[in-house]
């Protein structure tokens, strides 16, 4: 008899306080209370996945509470023909030519930008940071600020013209006595200056805009009042969250309501509810034996598995927060988890271990059905995630490779060569069609862009900021990714 099952029998006799002395010893996650027949539970909702997509827009009757929105997941994300890499793995074709993007630099963390992720609908993304602070943002208003052509007003008239370059509401304005600038206050504490440029349309003259003065709130004023910090007052779709007590690793969006799930180095899960624009804290939070790497929600939205330093993911039930441990503890698995994710219809899970090993997992058992030791040489796997048809993983690794793996046979597909990362938890991500395949060069800076068939690099790209970006994240629904950097900086990047 396994561990685990030894102390669910032991619990079962009533004998909790030597069960609470074995899971100690043995890192054993604590709240082990949980139905027998859970896992039942599991692959029936599964299944129900597979067989009706749609069950992303039911809404929940016992997920957190009744009066919960749950609008935001309830558009199902357009279906797309995956791509067959069996058919082709040993074909060198054309490669395609990855579209051109525009950039722009929407936000800042004060610390390190440690990690991004879209909501399943595409409309939201998220960014978490050493700095403990998580932002929140709608990729609608982000797509306004980057495009304003596209704004109303946009092609009026000459003699008639709208800027914008603000965060927040304009609160004052005045021109210039002897030329043709004007300067604008606004509540997101800029004074920004319109100038004329010499040469320009006769009608209205181009203007350009910057920021020439910015004032800080103390940071004696934010311990005291964390509603005034830096993006507490951000427009609607900008939204700033302090609620944790170190570093955040992970996060994750739940399939169909407005919840923002948070790992953290301080081995708590929180739950914030984004639909309530004056919440800040989170409404629920699970304080797990470790350090919360990496989490990944099933396709039903009723089981979060959470990837930490212990080597065996802890899979939760949302509803009543029970943890129920894995069916199986291999001795042979002994590196904390880098990253865990879901496969599409929730049969399957993978992890990406520090032992450097990418595992298989069954989503109903949570038995381990296929490892890949040594995926990555004697370096870390960092990253893993499912192509949409289940099929291959895709992983990352710190010996500077990129690989694609066969789910059936554990054997490897493709190799995508030519990026370095050796010291960041990197990421490897598909495109959303999966025809290019996206990670980062910590050397050079760059993000590097490889056809996904013929594993050719297509494209590489200056990251804009400052160090390495520490990751990239691409949205489900569209052409566009948000990077994410050592130097706190946020970058939306979109299709031109």
């Amino acid at each position: 008899m396994d561990i685990t099952k030894g102390l669910e029998q032991t619990f079962q006799d009533g004998k909790d306080q030597a069960a609470s002395a074995v899971a100690s010893a043995t890192t054993t996650p604590l709240n082990v209370e949980f139905p027998p027949n859970k896992l039942l539970e599991l692959v029936a909702k599964g299944l129900a996945v597979e067989k009706d997509e749609m069950l992303r827009g039911v809404s929940s009757t016992t997920l957190f509470d009744s009066s919960m929105a749950s609008a935001h997941g309830s558009v199902p994300a357009p279906r797309v023909v995956s791509m067959d890499f069996s058919a082709v793995h040993d074909v060198k074709g054309a490669s395609k030519s990855f579209p051109k993007h525009e950039t722009r630099q929407i936000s800042e963390h004060k610390n390190v930008a440690r990690c991004a992720r879209f909501s399943p609908d595409g409309r939201f993304f998220a960014t978490g940071s050493a700095d403990t602070s998580i932002k929140l943002f709608e990729v609608s208003k982000v797509v306004q600020m980057m495009f304003p052509d596209q704004r109303d007003g946009a092609h009026m008239p000459p003699g008639f013209q709208t800027y914008y370059d603000s965060l927040d509401p304009i609160t004052d304005l005045v021109s210039h006595p002897h030329n043709t600038t004007i300067l604008s206050g606004a509540k997101d504490l800029t004074i920004n200056a319109v100038l004329d440029v010499k040469g320009a349309s006769k009608s209205f003259p181009k203007h350009e805009t910057w920021n020439i003065s910015e004032h800080k709130v103390s940071k004696v004023k934010q311990m005291m009042l964390p509603d005034q910090r830096d993006g507490a007052h951000m427009p609607p779709g900008f939204q700033t969250y302090y609620d944790s007590l170190d570093s955040i690793n992970d996060l994750v969006f739940h399939t169909r309501n407005s919840i923002l799930v948070s790992g953290a180095r301080d081995c708590t899960i929180k739950f914030f509810d984004f639909s309530k624009a004056l919440t800040r804290k989170a409404f629920k939070i699970i304080q797990d034996t470790h350090n919360v790497r990496s989490l990944s929600f099933h396709p039903s939205g009723e089981f979060l598995l959470a990837g930490t330093d212990h080597p065996i993911a802890h899979l939760y039930d949302v509803n009543t927060f029970q943890c129920c441990p894995s069916a199986n503890v291999q001795e042979t698995s002994n590196g904390a988890i880098n990253q865990v994710r879901y496969s599409s219809t929730g049969g399957i899970y993978v992890t990406a271990s520090k032992d450097g090993a990418v595992r298989l997992w069954d989503g109903v058992t949570s038995q381990c059905v296929r490892s890949i030791l040594g995926a990555h040489g004697t370096a870390e796997a960092t990253s893993a995630t499912f192509t949409k048809d289940q099929k291959y993983v895709l992983s990352s690794g710190k010996d500077s490779m990129v690989n694609l793996w066969e789910v059936g046979t554990g054997r490897l597909v493709k190799q995508y060569p030519g990026a370095t990362h050796t010291q960041l938890r990197s990421q490897a991500v598909f495109s959303k069609t999966e025809e290019f395949v996206l990670s980062i060069d910590e050397l050079s800076n760059e993000i590097v862009i490889w056809d996904a068939l013929t594993a050719e690099q297509v494209a590489r790209w200056p990251s804009n900021h400052v160090g390495s970006p520490r990751w990239l994240e691409h949205s489900p629904v569209e052409e566009s990714f948000v990077t994410s950097g050592t130097d706190g900086s946020i970058r939306f990047w979109k299709e031109a």
